[in-house]
């Protein structure tokens, strides 16, 4: 064919047009600008969520456009109401058809209603109703087909009983199948796991430290409990349980299972980690102003929670405890804390100290009821001849429970009129003995008697011998410090 010359004139030589070239492409060859011009696709992953407008609706089908190239058609019978031009609204991707260049997408938490053998697809969500549990998981039935759904991918956290779920329906996701042996395996926790994904996004970005967020207890361990705050976890260390003194296990407070509020203290962005607080949700530090509420010298009432050899602990209200010291529970000597108190028990206490800073208190039993000893010289008397049990033997004598409280103290050389090698050997803890008062001392808390002047007053008095009987009133002795400890200090 010959070519046209007017044509010809008007088309650039093939110098001129490779000169123009190399310039609009100066170091880039031609591969290297095709490459730099085109736009690179990103598609949408399966199963994932996404905000969408509504395009274009007609009877069967609802066009949305996700924006840029990416659009979405959806089936008309999915929308419980008329869905309208111009309405954002969020929908599940299954799958992208490259013959047709768009999206099969679902509104999102409805299911593929029209799956059948020949429609099924890995990844696919279709919906299902438990009808029988076993061992392995639960069977399920999802539009006439018999599916199975393995125990580990019921949920995202163990279950111990999935018969709670027998008769329930609710959505999962495709994971295998095969139409020729009518084999079925489903998961409901690929599905939860996307859910709990987005929701912890969003929390993350929520998130900020002093926030209070309710969440459910998930595990429990010694040292505390994770706690889901919403798609994602955070630590409540057991020190942070309660304004409670002492040691405690993270179970005395919590199971799994437990719906409550907490205080966001700690957020580490980078490695994901929170920590939290359920004492502070629950308000002040009951410490702050104890100070006022439980003044020095007032009277209260406290609840045992604890009892050890040197005492017991005081639950006064939730956060506050205090010791009651063993010196403290009675005026009589006690063998161990657990003869006056046991846990659970409520007492009438005074208080005796209470240091806010340092969070602890103390505490006394016997100064809340009354002082045997404020009025013991009015009951006892010197020379009077009393009974009392003993309730202690030692090397330096005996002592002696007058009545509940009031102690004396019978010095070995008071036992009986001849030598006395051991106390042990006048008397027993536990017997019934008549003793003289020698002296009271009620500011010291001292009673001091005498077992063998008991006994001499009861002797008849012809076995008296006239030289005792004449000599004891005529000239008294001069009282000798005795030897062993008249300075007992048994208080």
């Amino acid at each position: 064919m010959s070519k046209d010359p007017n044509k010809e004139k008007f088309r650039p030589s093939n110098v001129t047009l490779e000169a123009e070239v190399d310039a609009a492409l100066g170091d880039l060859a031609l591969d290297e600008l095709m490459e730099h011009g085109a736009e690179k696709r990103t598609f949408l992953a399966k199963n994932s969520t996404r905000t969408g407008r509504i395009i274009r609706v007609t009877p069967d089908d609802v066009f949305v456009d996700f924006g840029g190239k990416d659009q979405g058609i959806c089936a008309h019978e999915e929308f419980e109401t008329e869905p309208t031009v111009g309405q954002d609204m969020e929908f599940t991707v299954e799958r992208y058809d490259r013959d047709e260049g768009i999206y099969t997408i679902h509104r999102k938490g409805v299911a593929n209603t029209s799956a059948t053998w020949e429609t099924l697809e890995v990844g696919q969500i279709v919906e299902g109703i438990v009808t029988d549990v076993n061992k392995g998981g639960l069977e399920l039935e999802v539009k006439g087909m018999r599916a199975f759904m393995p125990a580990g991918q019921v949920e995202i956290f163990h279950v111990p009983d999935l018969a709670q779920f027998k008769g329930q329906k609710f959505q999962a996701e495709v994971t295998q199948f095969s139409r020729e042996s009518r084999n079925l395996i489903l998961s409901r926790r690929n599905i939860l796991e996307r859910e709990r994904d987005e929701l912890k996004k969003k929390t993350l970005e929520e998130l900020t430290e002093g926030q209070v967020r309710r969440g459910t207890v998930r595990n429990v361990m010694d040292f505390g409990a994770f706690v889901d705050i919403g798609g994602m976890e955070g630590l409540l260390h057991v020190s942070e349980l309660s304004f409670q003194r002492g040691r405690h296990k993270a179970s005395d407070f919590l199971k799994v299972g437990d719906v409550l509020d907490v205080k966001v203290t700690r957020i580490d962005r980078e490695t994901g980690k929170i920590g939290l607080s359920l004492r502070q949700a629950r308000g002040i530090d009951p410490w702050a102003d104890a100070q006022t509420r439980y003044a020095v010298g007032s009277t209260l009432t406290g609840r045992v929670v604890k009892v050890e050899s040197f005492g017991v602990f005081i639950e006064v209200e939730e956060g506050i405890e205090g010791l009651l010291p063993v010196s403290e529970m009675s005026y009589q000597r006690i063998k161990h804390p657990s003869d006056m108190a046991k846990e659970g028990d409520t007492l009438k206490l005074v208080v005796l100290s209470i240091d806010p800073a340092a969070r602890k208190m103390s505490f006394s039993l016997k100064q809340a009821g009354p002082d045997p000893w404020k009025t013991v010289a009015e009951r006892y008397a010197t020379e009077m001849t009393v009974t009392g049990t003993v309730t202690r033997v030692v090397d330096f004598g005996a002592f002696v429970e007058l009545e509940p409280g009031l102690e004396g103290l019978i010095h070995v050389s008071e036992l009986a009129n001849q030598r006395v090698r051991s106390s042990g050997d006048v008397v027993k803890v536990g017997d019934e003995v008549k003793v003289r008062v020698l002296e009271v001392d009620s500011e010291a808390r001292r009673i001091s008697l005498s077992l063998k002047r008991a006994a001499a007053t009861s002797m008849e008095p012809s076995t008296a011998t006239p030289a005792a009987e004449s000599a004891a009133p005529q000239k008294p002795k001069k009282k000798k410090e005795l030897k062993g400890g008249l300075d007992w200090g048994w208080q």
